[in-house]
């Protein structure tokens, strides 16, 4: 049976702890009471024998029963064990008390013997049950409250001792009766630790120890890293009882401490080691961190010598007893966390009990090597300590090399920690034993060290040569393991690297290929390479997925083109590191790639989880830089970020009483800087902005607005009167309510937004833009291409996660400037021209007309824009109207809303030297999912950032797919099929339409409607939309193929032909041909047959239709329901004429 896992928070932990803590207490509280009761009726001279015989009695049983307590913990259950235990502490401090009375010196060190014995049948009990009750994770936080509070309770059973003496004033038997009630209690804890199960061990329990011991001690050396551990661990127990003892004697002999001082003393040492473990814990933050081992020898060697000298001081004694200690615990809790990690589960009592011989021999020991040194060698305390520090230094030495994994992850704990913070998802994924080849992208230099540090296993990078015989650095990956390759190798050198990490393999070891072979230069995935088919191929190991999440943009990227000798813009920044399921060892780069995709969804939802609602990052943004451009338009309007920030937390307020009481809000204004102000203000003021596609007919309008709920619309006054609309009681304008704000006012708040922190004006002047990530930013009404508008709903998390992929990938800086002339009704113009600016960080020029090229134009060279987003029909009026010097800042022109065909981004690069860029997207992905982005040459590496006629690659944090459109398996490489989008930027779903957004998300999957295909560099290419193709004769043809071939053979890049299809009754469907074509439609048409079209894909002469014009949308896009609707009407008028 399976039981439950609990945190370190849960009442059944916390009575585990308490449990245990209470038993530290008495152990040391009764130990150390009988020691000074000892000594003080005995002779001076006989003391350092008391103490040493009182030691020897309590550990030697850890030597003798802990093999029994192993064998018992792996047999039966835990819960119940504790419990027996605890009744069996409550009987010996019963007859402890008993011995006290009689003052009987033999006695009192039978009854210590005895408690040994429960103390050594306990330990393996409580830290075998830890990772049973706890999830990984939390095991070394698990390990290190357990830690803190065993010592606190030797601290406190230690000072209670020094008390209860002084305070008895020979009554001792009156102190007894303290142990009994601790025992009690602990007794009565033990019943509320969760029930874990018996794991049902096959031991037997053996009488002859020796050989018990010796058959468990070979049986752990077959994991050799967990027996070194254990070993490390014995040592640290040895100097921990020559310090408890030693301690004694220097008080007594060197400070002339009375009973009460030398309590304090050994109590500073046991409070050190508990907040050391207890740090420890807090510092490996879900995971064994094995560095922090090296710290703490360090400290003991340290503090070791320093103790040497300190004895003149109390006060500095007390220090380095304390600094001692706490370096104690930073080097024991990691140790320990270690050994119940990897140790297999049905092993682990055994091994811990074995740990405890050993660590209990190292106390013996310490008996032994006190009387040697005190006793024989005739060595005062301090020179003791001087000895111990001299020790340590060898022994730390040694365990540093036969265990090189604590060297390296002392190396790898900066980056991993304090440079970045480390976040792991499917660390389980990772077999804790045996071989498995881990496949990660690669996006800086220290790729390998964060995955170090998110491993608990050591691991085998293939390293490029060059940097593995860095001069500085060729010691640690030699002694990381890493294996060094080159592609400039001959192939038999390149054979042997790999023929290496395979060997690595077959002996059960991890070993980590980055499959794209370099550095992204851009932040993008790169092509995989097949290297590592040639590693595991014939081998029965699994390939692990791996994923780096919030890498780029931070030191040792390639980001702005160098990755080194850049300030760091914060330290502690979250990264993600991603394990996947396990893949067969014959999987195919493309599904490696795809899981790689599928990791990085999830991971973005991290970097998402940290960011505020859209309105309150914008003023963020605007708090740190109050002064930079932010936005203006074709009016003459300019706003730094302070006053658009000010300017529209003045308008919110200004709303306040007119908005009404309906969430929605509607907007109606062409893109300016009153549009961004609207949108932004409605924001501000706990509602949903609605922008509303006022090219619609003011019917669509209404019917739009209705749907949304929504009472008032923020509406321009201009365009009101241009269009021609009945004013009504729904419209507020926004030129009159911009009239009524009062500049002092304005001023006040402007102040107040400027010198208040962020957090105070949450809670004031912004409380209401605080709103979940998940609640609504906006809906917008999709274009209605296809039929009528539905109402997308985009929350705050949807659009963030847009805006952090592009600016990931374009690297936008505070001086780009971007031309925004698509409306905020367009969900490219709402994320990327109004939220993307105010929240990056760089300015936007407004214009309400995108085919004014000639304003367009003059816009652009005034305000040197350097980014141009619209549609490839606005790219044609531009190339028409736009001279190349209005255009010579630009660097990234980006379109989208229909297929860029070649012959026009062949002309707009040749006429203005920038390369268009398709992307793709829709309503539904809020809106962008893949584009293509600039190619990248830095220090003589190209990669190669787009592709020719494709819509580029999936976004980070978005995962794309091909499905057969029937059966929704998946298809391989080049194989055209339904795409699906997955990802944080797929939508919420439609505006009140369960049933319809059901049937378009799928497991996640927003089913997007289009056919496309995926090549072997992950770019995307999309043949047409599923509606666009028409099924003849069985066959599906796609219409846009036929028009591409159209405007080819035409030699035009304005959109001229527009493919559709009518019913037809022999073949099911027939391709239609709407156009505006002026020329010889005659010689087109032979063109078109002698093009090597195929036969069914031709259409029939009789179905081109001649229009005046081609049905547009608002956003630059054919109309297609209205297309489809004329085709059939014009050839059904044709037939009927026939």
């Amino acid at each position: 049976m399976d039981y439950k896992k609990i945190g370190t928070g849960d009442a059944g932990f916390i009575n585990l702890l308490a449990t245990q803590a209470l038993g530290a207490l008495n152990d040391n509280a009764f130990k150390v009471f009988v020691t000074l009761m000892a000594a003080s009726l005995l002779p001076m001279d006989q003391t350092a024998k008391v103490i040493a015989a009182a030691g020897f009695a309590f550990v030697f049983p850890f030597i003798i029963f802990s093999s029994f307590a192993g064998t018992l913990a792996d047999k039966y259950s835990k819960r119940s064990l504790i419990i027996w235990l605890k009744a069996a502490e409550l009987a010996l401090m019963v007859a402890g008390l008993a011995t006290i009375y009689y003052k009987s010196v033999p006695f009192m060190v039978t009854v210590l013997f005895f408690m040994g014995i429960h103390s050594a049948l306990f330990g393996p009990v409580k830290l075998a049950v830890i990772p049973e009750l706890l999830e990984e994770k939390d095991i070394s936080h698990g390990n290190g409250l357990m830690s803190m509070l065993s010592f606190l309770g030797i601290i406190l059973g230690t000072a209670a001792a020094g008390v209860l003496i002084t305070v008895v004033n020979g009554n001792y038997h009156l102190g007894a009766l303290f142990f009994i009630a601790v025992a009690a209690i602990g007794l009565a804890s033990s019943f509320f630790v969760p029930e874990t199960g018996a794991r049902g061990s096959q031991d037997k329990f053996q009488l002859n120890v020796a050989a018990k011991i010796i058959a468990d001690l070979r049986d752990l050396r077959g994991y050799e890293s967990v027996y070194r551990s254990l070993m490390a661990g014995a040592y640290f127990w040895f100097v921990g009882a020559m310090f408890q003892m030693n301690i004694l004697i220097y008080g007594k002999e060197l400070m002339n401490a009375k009973d009460m001082t030398l309590s304090v003393l050994q109590a500073v040492v046991a409070l050190g080691i508990g907040l050391g473990s207890f740090v420890a814990g807090r510092l490996s933050k879900n995971r064994v961190e094995l560095g922090l081992v090296p710290l703490g020898a360090f400290g003991l060697v340290l503090f070791s010598l320093t103790l040497a000298f300190s004895f003149g001081s109390a006060v500095n004694t007390s220090v380095y007893l304390f600094l001692l200690g706490f370096s104690g615990g930073i080097f024991i809790l990691p140790l320990t966390a270690f050994v119940q990690y990897r140790s297999p589960r049905e092993k682990l009592g055994k091994f811990i009990a074995v740990g405890n011989v050993m660590s209990f021999t190292g106390v013996l020991l310490a008996s032994g090597f006190l009387w040697l040194t005190s006793g024989y060698l005739k060595l005062n305390p301090a020179e003791i300590f001087l000895v111990l520090g001299i020790m340590t230094l060898v022994v730390a030495g040694h365990i540093m090399t036969v265990l090189p994994e604590f060297v390296i992850r002392l190396f790898v704990y900066p980056i991993a920690n304090i440079a970045y913070r480390i976040r792991t998802m499917g660390g389980e994924n990772v077999p804790l034993d045996g071989g498995a080849l881990l496949v990660s992208n690669h996006i800086s230099f220290v790729d390998a060290l964060l995955l170090m540090g998110a491993l608990q296993r050591p691991v085998h990078f293939l390293m490029l040569k060059k940097y593995f015989n860095a001069p500085v650095m060729k010691w640690f990956f030699k002694m990381a393991g890493c294996i060094p390759i080159a592609h400039s190798d001959g192939p038999h050198a390149i054979a042997n690297s790999l023929n290496g990490a395979r060997a690595a393999l077959e002996d059960g070891d991890l070993v980590c290929i980055f499959i794209e072979g370099e550095i992204s230069r851009h932040g993008q995935m790169l092509r995989f390479r097949h290297g590592y088919e040639r590693i595991v191929k014939g081998l029965s190991v699994p390939i692990i997925p791996v994923h780096l999440d919030g890498v780029w943009g931070r030191l040792f990227t390639f980001e702005g083109g160098r990755a080194l000798f850049k300030w760091p813009r914060d330290l502690g920044y979250p990264v993600t590191v991603s394990f996947g399921a396990p893949m067969p060892s014959d999987t195919e780069p493309s599904k490696i790639r795809f899981a790689m995709q599928d990791l990085s969804t999830r991971a973005f939802g991290n970097r998402l989880a940290e960011k505020l609602p859209l309105p309150l990052a914008f003023a963020q943004e605007a708090k740190k830089h109050w002064f930079r451009f932010s936005m203006s338009d074709s009016s003459g309007k300019k706003m730094t970020l302070g006053t658009a920030l000010t300017a529209s937390v003045m308008l919110s307020r200004a709303l306040e009483t007119v908005l009404g009481r309906a969430p929605n809000v509607g907007i109606i204004i062409p893109p300016s800087c009153g549009g961004a102000l609207a949108n932004i203000a409605v924001a501000l003021a706990g509602k949903t902005p609605v922008n509303l596609n006022y090219t619609n007919t003011h019917e669509t309008i209404l019917a739009c607005a209705q749907k949304a709920g929504i009472e008032k619309m923020l509406v321009s006054k201009k365009l009101a009167e241009k269009m021609g609309w009945p004013v009504s009681e729904k419209m507020i304008f926004i030129e009159d309510v911009a009239a009524g704000i009062s500049k002092i006012d304005a001023l006040g708040v402007a102040l107040t937004l400027f010198f208040t922190p962020l957090f105070a004006l949450r809670k004031s002047l912004l409380r209401k833009a605080d709103a979940p990530l998940s609640d609504t930013a906006t809906i917008i009404f999709t274009s209605g291409s296809t039929g009528d508008p539905k109402g997308v709903m985009l929350s705050h998390s949807n659009i963030h996660a847009n805006i952090e992929a592009m600016a990931q990938i374009y690297q936008m800086t505070p001086a780009d400037r971007l031309l925004g002339v698509l409306p905020f009704f367009h969900s490219f113009g709402y994320t990327v021209t109004l939220w993307l600016p105010l929240i990056v960080g760089f300015g936007v020029i407004y214009h309400y007309n995108p085919l004014d090229a000639q304003t367009v134009g003059r816009l652009a060279e005034r305000n040197k824009v350097t980014m141009l987003l619209g549609t490839p029909g606005f790219l044609v009026a531009y190339i028409r109207r736009v001279e190349p010097k209005q255009f010579k800042w630009l660097r990234l022109v980006v379109v989208g809303a229909e297929k860029l065909r070649e012959e026009i981004a062949a002309a707009f690069k040749e006429k203005y030297g920038v390369q268009a860029l398709e992307g793709y997207g829709c309503t539904e992905l809020s809106p962008a999912a893949s584009l293509n982005t600039p190619d990248v040459d830095i220090d003589g590496i190209r990669q190669k950032g787009g592709k020719a006629g494709t819509i580029g690659r999936p976004l980070p944090g978005i995962a794309m797919k091909v499905v057969n459109p029937d059966t929704f398996e998946e298809l391989g490489v080049n194989t055209p099929g339904l795409l699906l989008v997955k990802g944080p930027n797929v939508m919420k779903g439609y505006l009140a339409d369960e049933g319809k957004t059901a049937e378009v998300i799928r497991d996640g999957y927003y089913i997007t409607g289009d056919i496309a295909a995926i090549d072997d560099d992950g770019f995307v290419t999309i043949t047409d939309r599923l509606s666009r193709f028409s099924k003849i004769a069985g066959e599906m043809v796609p219409h846009i193929k036929i028009e591409e071939k159209l405007h080819q053979l035409a030699g035009i890049i304005d959109r001229t032909f527009a493919v559709t299809a009518a019913p037809d009754a022999k073949r099911g469907e027939r391709i239609v041909v709407l156009h505006t074509y002026a020329g010889d439609l005659d010689a087109l048409y032979g063109q078109l047959g002698n093009s090597g079209l195929p036969n069914l894909w031709m259409p029939d002469k009789k179905s081109f239709h001649k229009l005046a014009e081609l049905p547009m949308l608002g956003s630059g896009k054919l109309d297609m329901a209205k297309t489809k609707k004329m085709a059939v009407e014009m050839e059904a008028a044709g037939a009927t004429a026939g």
